[in-house]
C-alpha cells in the first residue's frame, strides 16, 4: 500500500494549470514544492525532490506562438528535456515518489478523429512527434518501478487564464467569431474537472498509463463561438480566415485551424466522472 500522500513536487508550478492545481493542493493540507528553472541548472533537483511522495510535471513553454526553428527547439526542450531530468533525478531518490504524473496533449492525435487512447492515429507532424517524444521519457519513470500516469490535455478552459484568457476580449466588444469555416473539432477539459482528475489519479493506485483529459462530449470551433458569444450575449458574426493566422503564426497556426475529436474513454472506464459536459455549461462557469 502506497504511504499517505502529503508532499507534491511540481514542474510549472506558477501556470494556469499549475498555480489553480497548487492552490487546491494546499487547500487540503498538502505541501508544493515548486521545481523551478535554477533547480535544473544547478544539480540539486533530487535533493530538492528527496521527501515528494507525488511528482507533477506541467513544465513546456505556450503553443500558440509563431513556430520559428528556435522556438520549436525551446519546445523541446522545456517539455522532452525537462521530463527527461525528472525522471532522471527521481532515479537517484531512495525511496523514490509514490507516483509520477506527467503531461502530453491531444495534439499527439491527426487531425479530426474520434481518437480514443486505444484506437487512434498518431499525428505525423512537429506536434505529434513531440508528444510522442515526451511521453517516452516520461513512461522511463515506469521502468524504476514508479507509477507513472500521463494526461493527454485538451483545450482547458478556465476563469482568469488558458485559452479564454484571449479570446475573451474580442468576444466582448462584439467582434468574436469563427476561425475558417469553424468545423474543426474542439476537444476541451474545463480546469475544475482536471484538477479533480489529478486528485484521483493521486489516491487511487488503479490509475495508471495515458488517459485522454477531454470532455466525454467535444464540440467544433463553431460550437465554441456560438456558446461565448450566447454566454456573453454578444453577436458572433466575425470570421477569421484561416490564411491571416498563417501570415501571423506560419506553423504554429496548425492549433488554431486544425483539432482532434478526442474522447476520454479510459477515464470514463475506470467511473470518473466529469462535472462539466457540455461546451455551453464550461463557458457560463468560465464566464460568470
Amino acid at each position: 500500500m502506497e504511504k499517505r500522500i502529503n508532499t507534491v513536487a511540481m514542474s510549472g508550478a506558477t501556470g494556469f494549470v499549475g498555480s489553480n492545481l497548487a492552490r487546491v493542493f494546499r487547500e487540503i493540507g498538502w505541501q508544493v514544492i515548486p521545481l523551478e528553472r535554477n533547480d535544473f541548472k544547478s544539480g540539486m533537483l533530487a535533493e530538492k525532490m528527496k521527501n515528494a511522495d507525488v511528482v507533477v510535471n506541467l513544465a513546456g513553454a505556450p503553443v500558440t506562438s509563431r513556430w520559428t526553428e528556435e522556438y520549436k527547439k525551446t519546445m523541446y526542450e522545456s517539455r522532452v528535456t525537462i521530463t527527461k531530468n525528472i525522471v532522471a533525478a527521481c532515479s537517484q531518490i531512495n525511496p523514490g515518489p509514490n507516483v509520477f504524473i506527467s503531461t502530453s496533449a491531444i495534439g499527439y492525435y491527426a487531425s479530426g478523429g474520434p481518437h480514443t487512447e486505444n484506437r487512434h492515429v498518431k499525428a505525423d507532424t512537429f506536434l505529434g512527434h513531440l508528444a510522442q517524444d515526451w511521453e517516452k521519457e516520461a513512461l522511463r519513470a515506469k521502468e524504476l518501478g514508479i507509477r507513472t500516469v500521463i494526461f493527454r490535455f485538451g483545450v482547458i478552459l478556465g476563469k482568469d487564464g488558458g485559452a479564454l484568457e484571449k479570446m475573451l476580449t474580442p468576444f466582448k466588444l462584439g467582434m468574436g467569431g469563427t476561425i475558417g469555416d469553424g468545423s474543426q473539432p474542439f476537444s476541451w477539459v474545463h480546469i475544475k474537472d482536471l484538477i479533480r482528475a489529478y486528485q484521483t489519479a493521486v489516491d487511487d493506485v488503479s490509475y495508471e498509463g495515458i488517459y485522454n483529459l477531454t470532455s466525454p462530449h467535444p464540440t467544433t470551433n463553431k460550437g465554441l463561438t456560438k456558446a461565448l458569444g450566447n454566454a456573453l450575449g454578444k453577436p458572433t458574426m466575425m470570421k477569421v480566415p484561416a490564411f491571416v493566422l498563417r501570415l501571423q503564426l506560419g506553423e504554429g497556426a496548425q492549433i488554431l485551424t486544425e483539432g482532434q475529436h478526442v474522447l476520454p474513454e479510459r477515464l470514463l472506464a475506470c467511473g470518473f466522472s466529469f462535472l462539466f459536459n457540455e461546451i455551453e455549461d464550461a463557458v457560463n462557469d468560465c464566464v460568470a
